[in-house]
């Protein structure tokens, strides 16, 4: 279990956070839109709430080893797991990127599987031998589940004024099984998201969700919330299957990295995995609850950055667009934060995050056929777009959607289907210069 100490003190020296802010609007902090817009904290945070922060960001970006380890504060990494650190699926706490070719690892992508389950299991059940995801790394003596495959299949797409689009989707194998045959298996590739403003959108009050899910709006669009065991509405995860930032937290760092915390006090080793379920742990939990409470300290207070150009008459026109389009019927320009009392900064604000975080019918090509509790096989979470701008000086390259298959935000337009048909073709019929105008709307999110 890692323990309280001078770390986040002297992250907090060498990053320090005077200045970091530029300002605020609506309650959100404007930051700096360059490499590092992703890793400011909110304004206003005051000694001690900058050193619980910086306590988060350094457990974010810790490299975890095998137990039992010289520095047990850092040790129980796995058995099972998928990369050593959070930060490695979520670079400068933006996207992850799939692999490009056949041969390459996923770095910052993972399979969630599933096989069939009761309705009270929420429609699917954990592989009975590979557990609810793909672990592709292991620790000494205890072998890995196996090697991921990804292929990439093109199609086209040309638009009403002749422009011809590109179009791919992931088709996944498998190899090197290390449990046995998978046999029938629902998999769903996931690459890493941006992590800014969770805590704002943790802060929406349900009661906000559950009057979006049952407005009716044009074009046959329908939220729904996507209801968790006990009824508990899901919020975070691309199927809305977390409840809250926390347990999004703790289910990342059991399925990611193999650590334990008090969400989830058992290791991630299914029952025929033996070598995993004697391997020796670092810690019961490994990450504390004063750990997750930094963690989730630190993923709430990271601040938005602020729209860029918003003046512009090319913003502008975009935005008519993309409000003429119906797009904002699912992408909702604004919501309220309510009460926070675990992080009063956070409360009484209204934000831009554009989405109702509620499910929707995304149509056959996005389909994964994978339910999550209330979630069907071709419902998805509307993502928030804020930040979406920033994709490539934060992440190098754009990759867009849950399985990272569109590489510019056309593409991902393109792949937009079910409620959102109409939507996308009222696009696809755009000019080049209104889809110009629409995506520098976008890019100035």
């Amino acid at each position: 279990m890692i323990r309280r100490g001078a770390v986040g003190l002297i992250l907090a020296c060498l990053f320090p956070v005077a200045g970091i802010c530029a300002g605020e609007m609506s309650g959100v902090p404007a930051v700096e839109a360059g490499r590092d817009a992703f890793l400011r904290p909110v304004a206003g945070l005051d000694e001690d709430e900058r050193e619980r922060f910086f306590r988060g960001r350094a457990l974010f970006n810790q490299s975890w080893v095998v137990a039992p380890a010289r520095d047990d504060r850092v040790d129980g990494l796995g058995p099972l797991y998928n990369r050593l650190a959070c930060v490695s699926c979520h670079a400068r706490n933006g996207r992850g990127v799939p692999p490009e070719s056949p041969g390459e690892r996923m770095q910052s992508m993972l399979l969630r599987l599933s096989v069939p389950g009761r309705p009270a299991e929420g429609g699917v059940r954990p592989h009975p031998a590979y557990g609810e995801q793909f672990n592709e790394e292991a620790i000494p003596g205890v072998p890995p589940e196996g090697r991921a495959v990804l292929r990439w299949v093109e199609s086209r797409r040309r638009l009403a004024d002749g422009t011809l689009v590109r179009l791919r989707q992931p088709r996944i194998t498998f190899r090197e099984l290390g449990y046995g045959p998978l046999g029938r298996v629902l998999v769903s590739p996931r690459v890493g998201q941006q992590v800014v403003g969770m805590g704002l959108l943790d802060a929406v009050p349900v009661a906000t969700l559950e009057a979006l899910a049952a407005e009716r709006g044009p074009d046959g669009v329908k939220g729904q919330l996507n209801r968790l065991a006990g009824g508990v509405p899901g919020r975070f995860g691309h199927k809305a299957n977390m409840p809250d930032l926390r347990a999004q937290i703790a289910g990342a760092f059991l399925g990611d990295l193999g650590i334990t915390s008090p969400l989830h006090p058992r290791e991630n080793c299914q029952p025929a995995q033996r070598a995993c379920r004697q391997a020796p742990d670092g810690g019961r939990p490994e990450l504390g609850a004063a750990e997750l409470d930094d963690v989730e300290f630190y993923l709430a207070h990271l601040a938005v950055p602020a729209r860029r150009d918003e003046d512009a008459p090319a913003v502008r026109r975009g935005e008519a667009l993309f409000a003429a389009a119906r797009c904002a019927g699912c992408h909702r320009p604004q919501l309220r934060t309510g009460d926070s009392p675990r992080f009063p900064r956070l409360a009484g604000l209204t934000i831009s995050p554009s989405s109702d975080l509620l499910l929707h019918d995304m149509g056959p090509g996005l389909a994964d056929g994978r339910p999550d509790f209330q979630a069907t096989g071709r419902q998805w979470r509307t993502p928030p777009l804020w930040g979406i701008g920033l994709t490539r000086k934060v992440s190098d390259v754009e990759r867009y959607l849950h399985d990272g298959r569109a590489r510019s935000l056309t593409e991902a337009i393109l792949w937009h289907d079910g409620e959102a048909r109409r939507a996308r073709q009222r696009f696809e019929r755009m000019g080049r210069a209104e889809r110009d105008a629409l995506l520098a709307f976008l890019n100035s999110l």
